[in-house]
């Protein structure tokens, strides 16, 4: 299956399933306990995130934890401590991991705090 970002055709026809099937086909499933799917997605609606943002966030740190065979609630603990502005900045790296390359999410940086002459270096 192609990943790309265009909306999902929610186009159905008599052949849906057997095409769903098929592109799937190869492509292994990850099993995921339901434990830490409400751990997760419990942990970025209480830091203020909607429904859909902590479910997708939730589920892109899910899927990762289990690729690399880390313990999600050991994952959630390490972001506990951090504030709104740091939160922002993981959530914003963890996305731009598991997305195309076409493009990418930012956040601003502030560079009041440099001299003029830093600020030269690190823009030249």
């Amino acid at each position: 299956m192609i990943k790309n970002n265009l909306p999902v055709n929610t186009a159905t026809d008599s052949t849906s399933k057997m095409k769903t099937f098929f592109n799937s086909y190869y492509q292994q499933g990850i099993a995921l306990s339901a434990n830490d799917v409400n751990a997760s997605v419990g942990f970025f609606l209480a830091k203020g995130f909607d429904q859909t943002a902590a479910e997708t966030i939730g589920a892109t740190l899910l899927t990762q934890a289990k690729i690399e065979n880390v313990n999600v609630n050991k994952l959630i603990d390490t972001l506990t401590g951090l504030n709104e502005l740091q939160m922002s900045r993981v959530v914003t790296e963890i996305l731009n991991y598991n997305r195309l390359n076409i493009s990418t999410l930012g956040y601003r940086v502030d560079n009041s705090n440099l001299n003029q002459y830093e600020l030269r270096n690190i823009l030249s």
